[in-house]
């Protein structure tokens, strides 16, 4: 079972300094490239995990040669842009799908199918704090040797279905993806494996287990 080390240090309003905590941490690849024959190109990302207890922190690092960030409002279409996500099942109920684009701007829901959604009120998307190297403002796509990081910081109160108040001890299942559908390479891959035809990231039989320190 994979561990989510507890750093007691991890501030969600200082993620300047979280964001150097957890480069120190182990870094874990996502590079499962399920669909390899359809989109062939892969960048290079990975990502460091930590919990204070509180919130999850995750740090994602990207190197590649086609990013974008269109989208400009919470809950739009990020997964068109530069995207980083994480998903995570506390049970056999549903899961959580916490989606990211390059500058920060979030999609997050509640789902038992991929199709149905309850999304995130504001007050809850607010509550994640982001921060890019990128910055906040949206651009067009640049091609180049990019590379840029974002770290995230989901409290446990985002997972607003359930009534976690302490995230020590909790065993959930997840999985975590870089894709970009609209890029001029779109590119779909994962942390742990994906066996479907077709590109798609809401498959919870998929997920691995996570036990948070």
């Amino acid at each position: 079972m994979f561990q989510v080390k507890k750093i007691a240090a991890l501030q969600a309003d200082r993620l300047n300094e979280a964001a150097g905590l957890l480069a120190q941490q182990p870094a874990f690849p996502i590079r499962c490239n399920n669909w390899s024959e359809q989109y062939p190109y892969s960048p290079q990302v990975a990502f460091n995990i930590a919990h204070n207890d509180k919130a999850i922190f995750i740090r994602f690092e990207v190197s590649e040669n086609y990013t974008m960030a269109r989208v400009q409002e919470d809950n739009g279409q990020v997964w068109t842009d530069s995207c980083v996500e994480f998903f995570l099942s506390p049970d056999d109920n549903g899961y959580y799908n916490f989606e990211f684009n390059c500058i920060g701007k979030a999609l997050s829901g509640f789902r038992q199918t991929r199709e149905n959604a309850e999304h995130a009120n504001p007050e809850t998307m607010q509550s994640i704090r982001r921060l890019s190297s990128l910055g906040n403002e949206n651009f067009e796509e640049r091609e180049g040797d990019n590379h840029w990081w974002l770290i995230v910081a989901i409290p446990a109160t985002a997972l607003f279905k359930h009534s976690f108040k302490n995230l020590s001890g909790i065993k959930v299942k997840a999985n975590l993806y870089k894709c970009g559908d609209h890029l001029s390479k779109p590119h779909f891959l994962s942390w742990q494996p994906i066996d479907t035809p077709e590109p798609n990231f809401h498959v919870p039989q998929f997920f691995t287990e996570l036990e948070f320190q």
